[in-house]
């Protein structure tokens, strides 16, 4: 997918305030290395400006097993840019990472991933274009070297496969994005319980921008994205963004109508003409009737997953609570508003 470059000629100011928006599960080790290696060059960034900028962090804890919501409120005692919201539950990195841009109320919001395998020079450049222009730009990677020949291969094939079906993602990119405040609002808008937030947000529109960077090895921890996650959200990808599937299926039961149509015509024609064939064994029944039972399995199965997704779909139920906000010596609870 080619994406335009923001114009020049719409040139801002530096943001008067940015948020970075990071969820986490598990990532007690890496979030105290994270928040203050974040903080540190977006201070140097803005100083460098000579600008005026409100910074925050939003550290969102996805419902963790370890100690990591002790660690972001450790972080917001130490650094008083740190904002530590805690979901009632684990609720998917989709999710969490919607409850923080939710959360956001800055100029710019960047979101970004703990394990800092992102590059952080690339914010600078993100928000260079920002200031020409562009309302949301996408964090790209280079390359793939620092990931495992499996999860290489297999984003490859997943991002190839989505362009063959018509679905416009970023190729190569993630969640590592900064997104004006008109962009957050007109996602907020956007209802929908099967999140698959880097498909949702490059159909918006907007005016867009690139930055490439290349992408480091974790620095610390392991990661909680399984394969069980990776295909799960490769499935929200395609069933919420095309209906392909179910027209595969309809194709394919008019190829299995058209075959058993002309065998039956060759059923008929041996009749007539006293041809008709007696095969000696069982496979010749055997394998088209499990052929097409398999079919009929494989189509109903498809089926209900786009079915499963409308019924979480009109439950409306909220995609992510929040139970705890802190920020600073400010401690509250709240039920977030996931819809508004």
């Amino acid at each position: 997918m080619t994406l335009p470059e923001a114009s020049a000629t719409s040139r801002r100011n530096f943001p008067a305030s940015i948020d970075i928006v990071i969820p986490s599960y598990n990532e007690a080790a890496t979030l105290p290395i994270t928040a203050p290696a974040i903080i540190e060059f977006l201070q140097m960034v803005i100083a460098s400006e000579g600008a005026s900028c409100r910074l925050r962090l939003i550290l969102v804890d996805d419902g963790s097993r370890d100690e990591t919501w002790a660690t972001i409120c450790a972080l917001t005692r130490e650094f008083p840019e740190v904002t530590g919201l805690k979901l009632a539950r684990n609720y998917g990195h989709q999710n969490a990472l919607l409850a923080g841009l939710a959360h956001a109320n800055a100029e710019v919001t960047i979101s970004i991933d703990a394990d800092l395998q992102d590059d952080l020079a690339a914010m600078g450049s993100m928000i260079e274009r920002y200031c020409e222009g562009a309302e949301i730009v996408f964090g790209v990677r280079e390359e793939r070297t620092a990931d495992r020949l499996f999860k290489r291969a297999t984003a490859i094939g997943f991002y190839r496969f989505m362009k063959a079906i018509k679905i416009d993602l970023v190729h190569n990119h993630a969640d590592y994005r900064l997104m004006s405040r008109k962009a957050i609002e007109a996602l907020m808008r956007h209802d929908e319980a099967n999140l698959f937030l880097r498909g949702l947000i490059s159909t918006m529109g907007f005016s867009t921008a690139v930055v490439t960077y290349d992408r480091a090895p974790r620095i610390a921890g392991e990661t909680s994205y399984t394969l069980r996650k990776m295909i799960g959200l490769a499935l929200t990808g395609l069933l919420a963004f095309s209906t392909i599937p179910l027209r595969l299926i309809a194709i394919t039961g008019l190829i299995a109508s058209l075959i058993s149509l002309c065998v039956a015509f060759w059923v008929i024609a041996s009749t007539i003409f006293n041809r008709a064939y007696i095969v000696p064994g069982w496979a010749s029944i055997l394998l088209p009737i499990s052929l097409f039972a398999s079919l009929q399995m494989l189509s109903a199965g498809i089926i209900g997953e786009y079915v499963g997704r409308i019924y979480l779909e009109v439950k409306r139920r909220p995609r992510f609570l929040v139970d705890r906000v802190e920020s600073g010596a400010e401690t509250s609870n709240e039920a977030a508003q996931p819809r508004a």
